[in-house]
């Protein structure tokens, strides 16, 4: 297992509002035992890791995403095989996280919006700054109260604000996502 490990921890961690304190205790564990693992100190048991991905709402094997890879590419390089998914397509948006570890400014995901999709509602706004390219198909995106109706090469960005999202077209909109910091 990668120092990499406790990286994406950390990021998943602070992007879901908790405290060392709090994702230790979820855990049974001490916030000593966990400031290490975040920092590469240590490393956790596949039992222990179990429980912090459940708490963290991702699976286990996403902390494995390129363990079989070669030491010196691990946290650089995120060969396509080893992207893990998120979402599902009864969502109608699913998507693969394209960043090799969450410990950077931002992350990159790649998006896949299903024909007739959409985000039903303006998702909140939150402290992160969004951008993104679509590569294929067409997406509508509202960002506050106005919507962009954007196709194959065009481009967004936008930042702490409220947007909603809908797929009118007849086949999926693919979108590169960029967000910074980490949300994943």
């Amino acid at each position: 297992m990668s120092h990499h490990v406790g990286e994406d921890i950390r990021a998943l961690r602070k992007t879901r509002g908790m405290t060392l304190a709090q994702l230790a205790a979820a855990v049974g564990r001490s916030v000593g035992w966990l400031s290490h693992i975040e920092r590469g100190q240590t490393t956790p048991s596949v039992r222990d890791l179990g429980q912090i991905a459940e708490r963290l709402e991702v699976t286990l094997s996403f902390f494995f995403r390129s363990s079989g890879r070669a030491p010196e590419e691990q946290g650089l390089v995120l060969r396509a095989a080893d992207r893990p998914t998120i979402g599902s397509t009864e969502s109608g948006l699913v998507e693969e996280l394209l960043s090799p570890t969450l410990g950077g400014s931002f992350e990159m995901i790649r998006s896949v919006f299903a024909p007739g999709a959409s985000s039903e509602g303006p998702r909140k706004a939150r402290p992160t700054e969004d951008g993104g390219v679509v590569i294929s198909g067409a997406l509508t995106l509202i960002i506050g109260e106005t919507a962009f109706h954007l196709g194959p090469g065009d481009s967004f960005q936008f930042g702490q604000t409220a947007y909603a999202w809908r797929n009118d077209g007849a086949e999926p909109a693919v979108v590169i996502w960029i967000v910074s910091p980490p949300i994943y």
